[in-house]
């Protein structure tokens, strides 16, 4: 495959399973699926559940919120982790340390062990840490925004393939077991898959282009950054923390449905358990290319307007999404099963697509940092589906069509936070960029003097210099027009 000068892959064959670049795609993505199937069976089979172990509304909304919580803590962990140790690690440990939850499903009796299994499952969605720093780590910066929305949208399809799956194993479980019985044997089905690919993805994939953390650190080809300086990067960069906030309201809500939608359609519309987890699989299905397609804009409008054009096409679809939220609060009213599912549809793309396109602006924020950024990010993800689904579908006396009308309106409001969002060498939405500022000199601000002699920068050098594509057809002179002496200096790994 042709490569960049950092060694990542500028092309992407999704037919391939070669390593290094498609075998880690394929097994990133699967891994990531396969999380989202675990965090969300218990809402699949939430009609049976419920009846089973006598849950009430606000157990039930506790346990879809302890769901999301639960990553919220390990999402910020794992950016340190995948920082320190790699992608390949953090994944095989998040798989293999989530799986007994998973089985002990199996035998809870009531809705205090029911919500804290939601808890300790929920871990598992720190994967998305996994999953965003290993493509970024693969794929060069023209199409890291795809590469990453594909792999991210593929793995949240599971969220709509739980849904669909996990009745139709209930249901066939139950020709030969009374039902109660049923759901709980369901769920050896995703524990074992935990076991087996955690365990496949330690020993037939690498971490980086040129190998494995692991073996990179012995040689001394790759130095470990062990500075404060690294957490302080992150955690001191506001852009961090208004795409935290922002994605909160895209995949969070993403989240937030993929809890409700299936118990939502069942009471509302009197479906039957399988019918229900069917049409309630749809949204998270439509992951097979909406958050794929929103990283494909990303990337689209980033080659003919830069960042600037990222972020305009993230405001607009995320704005969109929140519009179609609130319809969808709206359309119920008629009791009309059609419109609501048009309705769900059109909203699913606008959503997932805010998604994607975040993907297309979270690794341009930190070189230094992107592990703790990603998980910085993610876990703002779910801290906004916990505190929605607190707000309007648990604790609020509101019906869950109020809830949908009054999260729009929350996601619309919170969606200007982006036009804050702006890069000295690029730009923001309304402000172009800042005269004389390079890539280089943003990437390099995050270290010292003495960090550059240890030779800890010279990853983000080598960024610094296939970013100024973030500069678009406007600047594309500019772009081309580069210091001679730059480009040996990246070569060389030297500031």
């Amino acid at each position: 495959m042709p490569k960049d000068s950092e060694g990542k892959a500028k092309t992407i064959r999704i037919l391939s399973f070669g390593p290094p670049y498609m075998r880690a795609f394929h097994l990133n993505w699967i891994a990531f699926m396969l999380t989202f199937i675990s965090t969300f069976a218990p809402a699949a089979l939430l009609p049976v559940i419920r009846d089973s172990l006598d849950l009430t509304r606000v157990d039930v909304g506790n346990a879809g919120i302890a769901a999301v919580v639960g990553a919220v803590a390990s999402r910020v962990m794992m950016g340190n982790m995948v920082d320190m140790y790699g992608p390949r690690y953090g994944f095989g440990f998040l798989l293999l340390l989530t799986s007994p939850a998973i089985f002990c499903m199996s035998i809870v009796q009531g809705a205090a062990g029911f919500i804290v299994l939601r808890l300790f499952i929920g871990f598992s969605l720190a994967a998305f840490v996994c999953c965003q720093f290993w493509c970024t780590s693969m794929f060069n910066t023209k199409i890291v925004g795809s590469a990453n929305a594909i792999a991210a949208g593929w793995g949240n399809m599971g969220g709509g393939v739980t849904h669909f799956l996990m009745p139709l194993l209930w249901k066939g479980i139950s020709a030969s077991q009374p039902g109660f019985i049923a759901w709980r044997w369901a769920f050896f089905v995703p524990a074992a898959a935990h076991i087996i690919l955690g365990v496949s993805i330690m020993l037939f994939s690498q971490d980086l282009p040129e190998g494995n953390f692991r073996e990179l650190m012995a040689s001394k080809a790759k130095v470990k950054d062990r500075s404060p300086n690294t957490l302080k990067a992150a955690l001191l960069n506001y852009r961090s923390w208004i795409m935290c906030l922002n994605y909160g309201y895209c995949f969070g809500v993403e989240l937030v449905v993929d809890n409700v939608i299936v118990y939502y359609l069942y009471d509302q519309f009197r479906l039957t358990p399988v019918l229900a987890g069917a049409l309630g699989s749809i949204f998270g299905m439509m992951n097979i290319f909406t958050r794929a397609s929103g990283g494909m804009i990303s990337d689209l409008a980033a080659r003919h307007y830069g960042m600037r054009g990222r972020l305009w096409a993230l405001w607009i679809i995320q704005t969109l999404g929140g519009v179609f939220c609130l319809l969808l609060g709206i359309t119920p009213v008629y009791n009309s099963l059609l419109a609501t599912m048009v309705i769900l549809v059109i909203f699913s793309i606008w959503c997932q697509q805010a998604c994607g396109l975040s993907c297309g602006v979270v690794p341009f924020i930190s070189k230094r940092s992107t592990g703790l950024v990603y998980g910085l990010v993610g876990a703002g993800g779910n801290t906004g589906a916990a505190v929605t689904q607190a707000i309007f579908f648990t604790y609020l006396p509101l019906s869950p069509t109020q809830g949908f009308f009054w999260l729009g309106i929350m996601v619309i409001g919170m969606t200007a936070m982006y036009m804050g969002v702006y890069f000295p060498m690029w730009g923001g939405m309304f402000c172009k960029a800042k005269p004389g500022v390079t890539e280089e000199d943003y990437y390099m601000s995050e270290y010292t003097a003495a960090e550059v002699s240890q030779g800890l920068h010279t990853n983000s050098l080598k960024f610094a210099y296939e970013s100024k594509s973030e500069r678009g057809w406007a600047n594309a002179a500019a772009a081309k027009d580069l210091d001679a002496a730059k480009a040996v200096h990246v070569k060389a790994g030297t500031a």
